[in-house]
């Protein structure tokens, strides 16, 4: 049972700037939009948005933790592919296709694999939350229902946050007494290392020094 965390953002509020403190062998990087990430690294991120092929690497990884940026647009590009094409059905398969991915993180992966699901935030008219395209993912399945912890990147007086608990109008939680604050510094790795001390789980005696 693998942990996923989502990370959700407006666009520039440093979502994918959060990773920069991570080092080769210590996360992989899923490059679903295909552009080049913010900050200098010896990363090699892996350019896809194909469902199957993101599957086998996380199921393949040999780092402890995997980031998947930006994971919105795993349903924009399959419905801009699909943007002809009437009916329901290709709402029922973004949703469906979404669903599966974030369950193979919960029931297959390893105890000890972290993985990070960094997404767009869209206000629905009641809260801030994961952005999706079509009804079915929001009204059947409540995709932050999946999570244990949901943080937002949050963008105030030139300080880039994350906030770890919810303002009442967002999605954001995370246990009790994972983050000592409201508000932390916009560090991946430092949440990386909170959550393992928080589960008691180490990295992944497999990993190497090359991410996957």
């Amino acid at each position: 049972m693998g942990i996923p965390v989502m990370v959700i953002g407006e666009s520039g509020s440093g979502k994918s700037t959060s990773l920069r403190n991570f080092k080769a062998g210590e996360i992989g990087i899923i490059n679903v939009s295909k552009k080049p990430l913010p900050f200098r690294t010896d990363i090699k991120a892996v350019p896809t948005d194909n469902y199957a092929q993101i599957m086998d690497i996380l199921r393949r990884a040999k780092t402890p933790s995997i980031a998947v940026d930006d994971a919105s647009y795993l349903m924009v590009n399959e419905y801009m592919r699909t943007a002809k094409v009437t009916g329901y059905q290709k709402f029922t398969d973004m949703a469906l296709n979404l669903w599966t991915l974030v369950t193979l993180v919960n029931e297959e992966l390893p105890p000890e694999r972290i993985v990070y699901f960094l997404g767009h935030l869209e206000n629905d008219g009641t809260k801030e939350k994961f952005k999706t395209i079509g009804k079915l993912i929001d009204e059947k399945v409540t995709l932050e229902g999946m999570f244990t912890v949901v943080l937002k990147a949050v963008v105030a007086d030139g300080q880039y946050t994350f906030a770890t608990q919810t303002n009442g109008a967002d999605t954001c939680k995370s246990p009790m007494g994972m983050f000592k604050d409201m508000y932390i510094p916009n560090d991946l790795k430092a949440v990386d290392d909170a959550i393992r001390d928080f589960y008691g789980i180490r990295e992944d005696k497999n990993a190497t020094k090359k991410e996957k």
